[in-house]
């Protein structure tokens, strides 16, 4: 037995749960994703992720402005979709979409609900610092990822991992969840369990000012960020009054030899910043019109950051 889905997706994180569908027993009728956007230093208008996918598998591809116009709507009854089938798509699903098809619609979300709901879970857990998290398959509901957990997969978080990287397993353990999920509906072997309210956290979308350092943080809090913002909006100080933006970095102890935002090391490859508390070292970095480099490669080319402020 299969179901015939109707997919809603637009970024890279999507991509394999689409794949999984394609290649799952189950029929994918459409696939709706975000119009195409300008894109790169061209600002060229390029397709989504999840569209480009669409186009290689042969899908028919559905790219509305609005979720309430009244010609997707009739496209969407023509298709007889049994179940709608939700992986950061952007946008909330009307009341209308959400009771088309007989199944409903599932989310797919990169989170253990109730916990960071809402745009950026992977960012806002890594700058929390926790340790697991994981994703969780929903049935949705009007209100902002509060339906009834499916089905839940955790897993551990990296000492040194960023968002990117992490993004890229959620997305794999999110795609065999969805497929277990859609055999658990057709079975009907699947138990819903309500989300505890008093627990709900919230995860909004990043700002670009969120990438900016606040030396007075510990550097392990620092460290959070760097890992959190990683690849949109970037971590990121200023020298010289140059952006200077951090791509990676690591944690180092010690008594404090300067005030936070200066430069206490800068040899030997070492390029470290007094914080808070705790010293971040600079591993990876990218001077305001310059290519990222490493530290070692850096100071070979800017001795003068030595004691200086940074911010």
């Amino acid at each position: 037995m299969s179901l015939r889905v109707v997919f809603f997706g637009t970024p890279q994180f999507a991509v394999p749960s689409l794949r999984a569908l394609v290649e799952s027993p189950h029929q994918v009728a459409a696939v709706v994703t975000q119009p195409d956007r300008p894109r790169g230093r061209g600002r060229r208008l390029s397709p989504s992720p999840v569209k480009s996918l669409a186009h290689e598998a042969g899908l028919t591809v559905l790219t509305p402005d609005s979720l309430r116009d009244e010609a997707f709507l009739q496209e969407m009854e023509q298709m007889r979709p049994d179940i709608g089938v939700v992986v950061a798509y952007g946008k909330i699903l009307p009341r209308e979409v959400l009771d088309l098809p007989p199944y409903g619609c599932i989310n797919v979300h990169a989170s253990l609900l109730p916990k960071y709901r809402g745009a950026a879970p992977i960012a806002w857990a890594l700058l929390q610092g926790e340790v697991v998290t994981g994703v969780s398959v929903i049935r949705m509901v009007e209100r902002l990822d509060a339906g009834d957990i499916l089905m839940a997969r955790t897993i551990s978080i990296g000492e040194e991992e960023d968002a990117l990287e992490l993004g890229e397993r959620l997305a794999r353990v999110g795609a065999e969840a969805l497929i277990d999920t859609l055999q658990g509906l057709e079975e009907g072997t699947l138990r819903p369990i309500p989300q505890r309210e008093e627990e709900a956290s919230y995860a909004p979308r990043l700002k670009k000012s969120d990438g900016e350092l606040r030396w007075e943080q510990t550097a392990e809090m620092l460290h959070r960020r760097v890992r959190a913002l990683v690849p949109w909006p970037g971590a990121f100080t200023f020298w010289e009054g140059k952006r200077l933006k951090v791509h990676r970095a690591s944690v180092r102890e010690g008594p404090s030899l300067g005030k936070p935002g200066q430069v206490v090391r800068a040899s030997g490859g070492d390029l470290w910043v007094q914080t808070g508390d705790g010293y971040l070292a600079l591993v990876e970095i990218q001077l305001e019109g310059r290519p990222s480099m490493r530290a070692t490669v850096f100071l070979q080319g800017y001795p003068s950051i030595a004691g200086s402020m940074l911010g």
